[in-house]
């Protein structure tokens, strides 16, 4: 082979190996907005109610019609309220039906099966997933059983759903896993679409 050519070729060969080694995307430099916290129930989410002195089940289902049953109050359309308007909604319920004078009710969210995120291409199990809050994409990868074997991790797509629009962004997961980055916190509707290795 002529010394050039072999010259050309060791250039090239240098080049994507430093291409490989450092093709990382700089989380830093990506503008994503902060997630907006959704608390507001819906249909299939449940929650636990506690009406302070009164031994009563705990867990309760929202229906497909957004209503659900409770003791004393009977059916209560919840659907599209906060966890604090929820407990506003009973307190008053029992007031006026005259069931309790003064009652402390306090409600907390167990499960959002409401919200969801959806995940796709190269990982191990595609779908939708249950979004609780705090969920983070390295959780959200896990949770859908990791990276499979093409998967370029450095090329994640994340797409956010915003008051301006709809806004995608590439994030390296290798960068937050090597700790050069900090993890992202994600939103329900979040989707994750992890790219393909080229070979």
């Amino acid at each position: 082979m002529p010394r050039v050519s072999r010259r050309v070729l060791s250039v090239v060969v240098a080049i994507a190996l430093l291409v490989a080694c450092g093709s990382h995307v700089d989380n830093s430099r990506v503008h994503l907005a902060a997630p907006t916290e959704n608390t507001t129930v819906g249909e299939g989410d449940v929650f636990t109610m506690q009406i302070i002195g009164e031994n009563l089940p705990q867990e309760y289902q929202i229906a497909p019609d957004g209503y659900v049953n409770l003791p004393y109050v009977h059916r209560v359309h919840v659907a599209g309220l906060e966890p604090q308007e929820i407990s506003d909604l009973i307190r008053k319920r029992l007031i006026e039906e005259k069931i309790l004078t003064d009652p402390s009710v306090l409600i907390r969210v167990r499960e959002y099966s409401s919200k969801h995120i959806l995940i796709l291409g190269q990982v191990a199990r595609v779908g939708s997933y249950p979004f609780t809050p705090g969920l983070s994409l390295v959780r959200a990868i896990s949770m859908a059983g990791g990276f499979n074997s093409i998967a370029k991790k450095d090329h994640v797509n994340l797409t956010r759903k915003t008051k301006t629009g709809t806004k995608t962004v590439v994030l390296s997961v290798d960068a937050i896993m090597e700790g050069q980055s900090p993890d992202v916190l994600l939103q329900a509707g979040d989707q994750i679409y992890v790219q393909e290795r080229i070979f």
